[in-house]
């Protein structure tokens, strides 16, 4: 009776490791979700902040170009002139030597009227330069958020195997227990147990070597996020291990068309690619005449406080009466500067080439990574579903080798092996898992569904 008291407590026991589970989930605070992670990764990194701040530039960059093709250049200016010497008398143009002192004012504007539709292509590649700057801030958003998911995914992985391990170090530590009050009933003998104490020493290795990995992937996490290292970061991962999202059914040549036409790797070898052609023309109507307007106005006042019995006239009727205005056409003609047109013309026309080849290289490798990204989210998911079936018969074939062995049916090595075998499949079954929800959260990216926007 004994003996199968001692049984049924270890079938009853052989998935109690509550104490495991606290010291892995931690002890206060809040837990955060996966997507609450990724949220805090995008709030605190370096990086996407500097990128932020390119794309203000290339906000101020674009109101620049607008402003100098439409508006034109205004400036106004003064003097004051003091001359103690030799001087040229304004009112009769010659030469005086009493102390003189004048006074100018001057504004002048010009606006270029046409200089090969350089201003309208600075417009164009201002826009599309502010276009390229979004789109790298969304893609190193997209990186940011891949990184957190695969950090996180490794936590709950090593995380839960750690509490596996520590599950089945229980079951032994009873199995233990039980085969010393075997030996004491004369069923089982000292080797035995010394089999036993050697298994339980080998699953509390394996503990400490999966409570290492968790902390060493916890510390991932954190750097990935931008957490301080010194504080305690608690994350909810039961959300995400008993999610599976649906897996998309879609033509592979129509996915990988629109990871072409919408992801930002792509977006931004285009937006490269059109700034050059847009270089290249500028660098063409280099060539061409530029016409400019030019206008402006200018008085002045002059006096000779050194000369007695001269009075000159009031400051009011000279600001007036010394007025003048002028308008300027310019026409500009470039003949020769060195060849410096002609070499920047090339060099524009090569880094054309260079942007269409890395173009289409973006676009041949998305393709690739599209195809890559369905078979092995297939891959993954055929794996899991046979990792939950393997997971399924060693769970079965353990429950009857621990009746078994209760009833002292099998050897502790046989035990041993059917309880690794369970471990094992458990393990693989959670990787499996974990693995095809990265695989399928890869392929609802290329389809348009932003990472963050998944969970």
């Amino acid at each position: 009776m004994k003996l199968i008291y001692l049984s049924l407590m270890l079938l009853a026991n052989m998935t109690l490791y509550s104490q495991e589970r606290a010291v892995i989930d931690g002890v206060q605070g809040n837990k955060l979700s996966l997507k609450e992670c990724m949220e805090f990764a995008l709030e605190n990194s370096a990086k996407l902040e500097i990128q932020k701040t390119e794309v203000d530039n290339a906000r101020i960059a674009r109101r620049d170009a607008i402003l100098a093709a439409f508006t034109p250049s205004v400036s106004a200016g003064t003097n004051v002139y003091n001359n103690y010497g030799r001087s040229v008398d304004p009112q009769t143009n010659t030469y005086v030597s009493t102390t003189s002192f004048s006074n100018s004012y001057s504004v002048s504007g010009g606006i270029m009227l046409f200089n090969g539709f350089e201003a309208v292509n600075n417009i164009r590649i201002s826009k599309t330069s502010l276009r390229m700057g979004i789109d790298k801030e969304t893609l190193m958003r997209d990186e940011i958020c891949l990184a957190t998911m695969e950090a996180f995914y490794n936590v709950v992985y090593y995380g839960e195997l750690s509490k596996i391990v520590a599950g089945q170090l229980q079951t032994m530590q009873e199995s233990l227990a039980l085969i010393r009050r075997q030996e004491e009933l004369g069923v089982k003998s000292h080797a035995d147990i010394v089999q036993a104490e050697a298994d339980v020493a080998d699953m509390e290795y394996n503990l400490i070597t999966s409570r290492n990995q968790y902390e060493d992937a916890l510390l991932t996490l954190k750097d990935v996020m931008f957490w301080e290292p010194g504080r305690e970061l608690e994350i909810d991962w039961d959300g995400v291990k008993n999610q599976l999202c649906p897996t998309i059914e879609a033509d592979l040549s129509e996915l990988s068309e629109f990871a072409v036409e919408n992801n930002p790797n792509v977006l931004v070898a285009k937006s490269a690619m059109d700034n050059a052609a847009l270089d290249m023309r500028t660098a063409k109507w280099k060539f061409i005449p530029s016409v400019s307007l030019n206008g402006g106005w200018s008085t002045s006042y002059y006096t000779y406080p050194g000369q007695s019995g001269v009075t000159s006239a009031s400051f009011r009727s000279q600001f007036v009466n010394n007025g003048g205005e002028y308008v300027q056409v310019s026409l500009s003609f470039p003949i020769f500067n060195g060849l410096s047109r002609h070499s920047n013309l090339r060099k524009k026309k090569n880094a054309l080439k260079r942007t269409i080849a890395e173009y289409n290289m973006a676009k041949r490798d998305i393709r690739a990574e599209v195809a890559r990204a369905v078979q092995d989210r297939d891959g993954a998911e055929a794996a899991l579903t046979q990792a939950c079936k393997r997971e399924n018969a060693q769970e079965q074939a353990w429950e009857v080798n621990v009746k078994k062995f209760g009833q002292g049916l099998i050897s502790p090595i046989d035990y041993r092996k059917s309880s690794d075998s369970y471990l094992n499949a458990k393990a693989e079954r959670l990787n499996a898992q974990l693995k095809f929800s990265l695989k399928n959260s890869v392929v609802r990216y290329y389809n348009g569904v932003p990472y963050i926007n998944q969970f």
